[in-house]
């Protein structure tokens, strides 16, 4: 080794710490990092052990090797050229040795980690043309053998420097953890601190009053705010005000509207939940629905709202479920709560019958359906016996909504039946006598965002039954049942169950914790960092983290348009259904535009809507347009966020308006889309099956039919007939398998048969010769339509097309 190197050693920091290695000792660098790592842990033990990352998380900065030429390369004129040979033997050693693992894990490199972290630094070494002088003094001292100067241990800090440089993470984990930490909640709110605040939880079931009440004390308040789930109540809200001379804004995601014509500021507003503001003071403050805290997507609106909310009375109504979860927020706020309970105002029987046949259907009454499919099925078949209905679903725009209830509930319309999803559960007044479930299970979303089938829950069948009899109605008490009666006594269960409490309020990292993460992390991608902040997390036992993967879903789609943090931020939390291809591309493109400061003007949403449309002339047209109104919405909400590059709100409303009527034509007019799409399917793709074949008898059991057949197609709509009786799938309660499987046995053919007929899809010709030729091919020992080893591969071909 050259002598002039010695000086040169001296002034190198990254040599600092390290002591010549004699004999078997442990390099002091071991002991400089375990008091780095002591101090770690001592700082982010402020309140408990810190949680443990999940470093699948930590994607990896590349860094690209050195390429500097030799005259460069100073270490090689200190010393000598590095062998890589020697170099590559050594670092493998390095890699192997126990000592250094625990090193490794002492200052956050766990297994994974260090892997990659070594990885990358080998092929750094490898690939460079030079090295810096200090790493290249170590290798040539180590690969030269001299045991005084130089031991693989020794490379341990520019290992970990290197480290720290791919997984910058590493550095400010403490910065990380504390930005993380959701302990605390409450203290996010100064301004709702300062105050002393009433609180009063109006508990009661659907149809109490309790939302009255609340709302008579927010109509004498000198200012107030009104908070809900969805627009429609928000709107309602904001007429019922005005309507009382109690001049009240609108503010929704996507809609400003002032009661005053010079656009002041009105002391009331009704708003959605998200859009509530936590820094305006008022009078008095209505949280309504109270026990969607618990939502695993939306749950963080209503913990902001009640922590955040800066109002002397805070009025929250929903389920009683909610009280001892709200009781126990509001105690670390140091607020009482005056709760007020309140009973059903008009009595609810559950009958003994099932409803069994769409004959026996009466004014008033309304049908419940958990998927899109059913609506159209059953609305077809209504229509067939000559009766007139209504239709709501959740994905129709709140105007034509409005149109079909006001439609049902008009004494003198001819439209006496409502066909409807869950969606009527809140946001409409309907005038119904009778719920009908035609099916208790329903595909739902859990915590970790699968998704489930299951059966309802009990708050589910409470708030979709509780429609039924509405005070104030034509209708003095409600009635619920079920369409089949093997339903019926579960449904009783479910009703009878006592609501389980609300248990943890949700929370979700707002757009300042995201920055001050990025500003750490500036490399990570914005779904990475959402992921790395909530494996990071802190919560307390009342609170978790939100739903994040309709966030994630968007980041990603548009993470390779160059966009500023808090505007991808905005884009990401932009309330649409993945689901929907034209919304989600249409949202690709805004951002697309946007990154490129050109103006999303109207002219271009015209162009990309095809405006102007038709009215729809099968379902598949229909739910385009609605997909469009989706599209509209997107823009106005955007509008309201970047005015400057959605400048044209005002022309987009009014065509959105003019959308929603084209919609309610095709609405009125369903069932004629629903023939229409099916004269469009090809003949004989329908699948047939009398319910004499064992075929069907096996389908049967497995309950899959319907949902198979669902799945496939909106146009496919005939086999839907046959849908309602085989539709529960999941969660029977085992105590009703064997009665079910003896109602199976039961059944009889002639209720398939007397369907097909009453709804034209068999005649009286048709059925005999499909008895005539069963007999025959039975008699053959032939099975269904083919023969065995036929019906054997039509089996497997069915399997392929459901894997």
């Amino acid at each position: 080794m050259s002598r002039c190197a010695w000086p040169l050693l001296r002034r190198l920091p990254a040599r600092a710490g390290l002591a010549l290695r004699h004999g078997g000792g442990v390099p002091r660098a071991r002991l400089v990092a375990s008091s780095a790592s002591s101090s770690s842990s001592a700082s982010s033990g402020d309140g408990g052990a810190a949680r443990a990352p999940d470093t699948s998380l930590f994607v990896p900065v590349p860094l690209k090797p050195g390429l500097g030429g030799a005259a460069e390369d100073v270490g090689a004129e200190l010393t000598r050229p590095l062998d890589k040979g020697e170099v590559l033997k050594n670092l493998n050693k390095f890699y192997k040795r126990k000592e250094i693992q625990r090193l490794g894990a002492e200052n956050g490199l766990d297994a994974r980690l260090f892997h990659q972290a070594f990885i990358s630094f080998r092929k750094y070494i490898m690939e460079s043309s030079s090295v810096s002088a200090d790493l290249h003094i170590i290798l040539n001292d180590i690969c030269c053998g001299f045991v005084l100067l130089g031991h693989v241990d020794d490379l341990f800090p520019f290992f970990l420097r290197h480290a720290k440089q791919i997984f910058p993470m590493l550095d400010c984990m403490d910065d990380l953890r504390k930005i993380s930490d959701l302990r605390l909640p409450p203290n996010w709110y100064p301004d709702a601190r300062a105050i002393q605040r009433k609180i009063i939880f109006h508990a009661g079931p659907t149809n109490s009053g309790k939302t009255y009440h609340a709302i008579q004390r927010f109509l004498s308040a000198k200012s107030g705010i009104y908070c809900g789930p969805l627009k429609l109540l928000a709107h309602e809200i904001f007429q019922k005000s005005n309507d009382a001379n109690v001049p009240c804004d609108l503010v929704t995601g996507e809609e400003r509207v002032f009661a005053n014509e010079d656009a002041r500021q009105a002391p009331h507003v009704a708003c959605t939940i998200e859009m509530c503001s936590t820094n305006t003071p008022y009078e008095v403050a209505v949280i309504d629905e109270i026990q969607m805290i618990r939502d695993p997507a939306r749950g963080w609106a209503w913990t902001r709202a009640l922590l955040g909310l800066c109002a002397e009375e805070i009025h929250v109504c929903g389920e009683p479920a909610a009280i001892d979860l709200v009781t126990e927020l509001m105690y670390t706020t140091g607020e009482e709560v005056d709760v007020r309970n309140y009973k059903r105002l008009t009595p609810l029987t559950v009958l003994d019958y099932a409803l069994e046949s769409l004959d026996n259907l009466r004014p008033g009454d309304c049908i419940v359906c958990f998927s899109k499919n059913d609506i159209y099925s059953v609305s077809r078949q209504i229509e067939a016996r000559g009766l007139e209905c209504a239709v709501i679903y959740g994905s129709l725009p709140p105007g034509t909504k409005l149109e079909q209830a006001k439609k049902f509930n008009d004494p003198d319309d001819p439209c006496k039946i409502l066909v409807a999803t869950d969606a009527i559960g809140m946001g409409l007044n309907l005038c119904i006598r009778r719920i009908i479930f035609n099916s208790i299970v329903k595909p739902t979303v859990n915590e970790k965002g699968e998704k489930e089938i299951d059966s309802i829950t009990t708050s589910q069948a409470l708030q979709i039954a509780g429609r039924a009899g509405r005070f104030g109605s034509s209708f003095k008490q409600g009635e619920v049942t079920t369409m089949h009666h093997d339903d019926l006594m579960q449904l009783k269960e479910i009703l009878s169950e006592a609501v389980p409490p609300v248990r943890a309020a949700g929370l979700h990292p707002t757009p300042e914790q995201i920055e001050m993460f990025a500003y750490h992390l500036p490399d990570a991608t914005l779904s990475n960092l959402i992921d790395i902040f909530v494996s990071l997390s802190q919560v307390d036992g009342m609170y978790f983290v939100c739903n994040i993967d309709d966030f994630k879903f968007l980041a990603d789609m548009i993470q390779h348009i160059p966009l500023n943090l808090r505007s991808r931020y905005v884009f990401c939390t932009a309330p649409l259904n993945r689901k929907e291809p034209f919304v989600c591309t249409t949202l690709l493109k805004f951002a697309r535009q946007f990154s490129r400061n050109e103006p999303l003007t109207f002219d271009w949403l015209c162009r990309h809507t095809k405006w102007p449309l038709a009215a729809p002339k099968n379902i598949k047209e229909l739910v385009h347009l609605e997909a469009v109104h989706d599209v509209f919405d997107l823009y106005l909400w955007l509008s309201y966020r970047f005015m400057d590059m959605f400048p044209d709100a005002v022309l987009v409303r009014d065509i959105q308006k003019k959308l929603d009527d084209i919609i309610q034509i095709g609405v009125c007019n369903i069932t004629k889309l629903i023939r229409a799409s099916q004269s469009a399917a090809a003949p004989g793709t329908a699948e047939v099956v009398s319910e004499d074949f064992p075929l069907s008898r096996t389908q049967k059991d497995a309950r899959v039919v319907s949902d198979r057949h669902s799945a496939a197609s909106t146009e496919a709509l005939s086999v839907a007939v046959e849908a309602e009786g085989l539709r529960r799938a999941k969660n029977l309660r085992p105590s009703r398998l064997g009665s079910r499987q003896e109602d199976l046995k039961s059944y009889g053919r002639g209720s398939l048969a007397n369907r097909l007929l009453r709804e034209g899809l068999l005649t009286q010709e048709m059925l005999k010769q499909l008895e005539s030729e069963w007999q025959d091919q039975h008699r053959n020992g032939r099975y269904g339509f083919g023969s065995k080893r036929d019906d054997q591969h039509s089996s497997k071909e069915t399997r392929k097309k459901r894997k």
